[in-house]
């Protein structure tokens, strides 16, 4: 259980989350995901990394029963700090990153695979932001990089989700495969990638970096000062108290 990061001999490092049973991160969690990436990028053996995750679905966010079960503010901020360090590490690691999308990706989940390079998705993959339903807001900077704009808000504002095969057409995800068939289309695709003189990938994935328009890194910490603000007038804590039914043990 946890984070883990195994380096193939063809160049292609897998890294995989493991925290049943649904993915939601500690605190901890998204520091060692970052830490995984961090020090993948900087390993020249390392050509190009798969994220991938075990169980029913690849990332259910952050681990809100955590954050209710923690006095004072330290989870909240843990978190916030940590998804920041997480999204980063996928977005400036020095090697393209692809995601291999499987079941759900909600909340922090989009955030990852909102700045990995490529997605490629299990039939049964949908994603989602539920951040509004939370009390909380974040990861509309990610969802904007696999929608066009109105359906972004569209999808914010309702909380609705949204199917892989759907953003294969908006051409946010490469391809859609069997469950059974996910590791090894996206492994297909790292080989590729990892065939290629890395010197010039390393390059390439920098200078790609450098023509976004948005700055994402920026542009998600804006958000998460607007879930500061819900925090502090305390309509987050009512929205994760229901969600983690903690009501009851916090009025006793």
């Amino acid at each position: 259980m946890g984070i883990t990061s195994d380096l193939r001999d063809d160049g292609i490092r897998v890294v995989t989350v493991d925290y049943p049973p649904v993915n939601a991160l500690p605190v901890r969690g998204w520091f060692d995901l970052a830490a995984a990436l961090d020090e993948a990028g900087a390993d020249l053996d390392t050509h190009v990394v798969v994220l991938r995750a075990e169980g029913k679905g690849f990332n259910a966010g952050v681990d809100i029963k955590e954050m209710q079960h923690t006095d004072g503010f330290d989870a909240l901020i843990g978190a916030n700090r940590g998804c920041h360090a997480a999204f980063k590490a996928v977005y400036e690691c020095a090697v393209p990153v692809i995601a291999a999308v499987n079941g759900f990706c909600l909340g922090g989940g989009v955030g990852l695979v909102g700045n990995a390079d490529t997605i490629v998705a299990s039939e049964d993959a949908y994603f989602g932001v539920p951040e509004v339903d939370r009390g909380a807001l974040g990861a509309a900077t990610h969802l904007a990089r696999l929608v066009p704009p109105h359906l972004l808000r569209t999808l914010y504002f309702t909380g609705r989700n949204i199917p892989a095969t759907d953003l294969v057409g908006h051409g946010s995800v490469l391809e859609v495969v069997p469950r059974d068939r996910l590791d090894e289309a996206a492994l297909a695709v790292a080989a590729e990638i990892a065939a290629k003189d890395t010197r010039v990938i390393r390059m390439a994935k920098e200078a790609i970096n450098g023509i976004d328009p948005v700055d994402v890194n920026r542009s998600y910490r804006f958000e998460q000062g607007f879930t500061m603000e819900l925090n502090l007038a305390g309509v987050a804590d009512e929205h994760r108290d229901r969600f983690a039914g903690t009501e009851k043990a916090r009025s006793e």
